[in-house]
């Protein structure tokens, strides 16, 4: 996560981190592929295994 999302400068406010944060681990855990799931999402590779 570090490396390809925080920005260079940093943030301003823990609020503004924090709400980076979620929009983040929401973007990895239900668009970013993985190549470990056939290059399928997380959640796409649960709704699969269901």
């Amino acid at each position: 996560m570090k490396s390809e999302w925080v920005p260079d400068g940093g943030y301003e406010t823990e609020h503004e981190a924090r709400v980076d944060v979620q929009i983040y681990i929401t973007r990895y855990n239900t668009i970013r592929p993985h190549s470990y799931n056939g290059y399928r999402s997380p959640v796409a590779a649960e709704k699969l295994a269901a």
